[in-house]
Parts: C-alpha cells; sequence; structure tokens
C-alpha cells in the first residue's frame, strides 16, 4: 500500500510540471498558492468548500484539478460588512 501511495505522489509530481501554465491547477500548486497542505486541499474538494474536476482514475485516490477562476473567486469576493 505504501508503494502504490509512494507511486501516486510521484505521478501527481510529474503532471505537476507538464500542466503548470495551464487553465487547471493540481491539488499540489493550490496548496502551495494557499499555503497549506495538500491534504487540506482534497479535504475541501471532498466537502465541497472547493469546486473540482476529478480526473478519471483506477486506484483508491483520485486526482483533482481546479480551474484558475474558482480560486481567483476565492479572493475576489467582497466580505466587507455594511454599516458598522
Amino acid at each position: 500500500m505504501a508503494r502504490n501511495k509512494q507511486a501516486d505522489i510521484e505521478k501527481e509530481e510529474v503532471m505537476d510540471d507538464t500542466e503548470s501554465g495551464g487553465d487547471l491547477l493540481t491539488v499540489r500548486e493550490v496548496a502551495r498558492h494557499l499555503r497549506v497542505d495538500d491534504t487540506t486541499v482534497r479535504r475541501w474538494i471532498k466537502s465541497g468548500a472547493l469546486d473540482a474536476v476529478a480526473l478519471p482514475h483506477s486506484g483508491k485516490r483520485c486526482g483533482y484539478r481546479v480551474r484558475r477562476y474558482t480560486l481567483d473567486a476565492l479572493f475576489n469576493t467582497t466580505n466587507i460588512p455594511t454599516g458598522v
């Protein structure tokens, strides 16, 4: 099981290098941008707090991609209280 997990991590690292310039961001890229752990980003995706595209997979771990505009929308929301 540990061998499969390591293979998944290495596979995701290769994908990071090939897709870093596109409209879709990897879990690792989102985590680095938000300064959190990869596991935290996966939890947000699974809970529905962060919208993502699930990639087809055959193992236990599902790959995800987050659209760049979804991440940008998190920072562009205005949460300024009125009447204060």
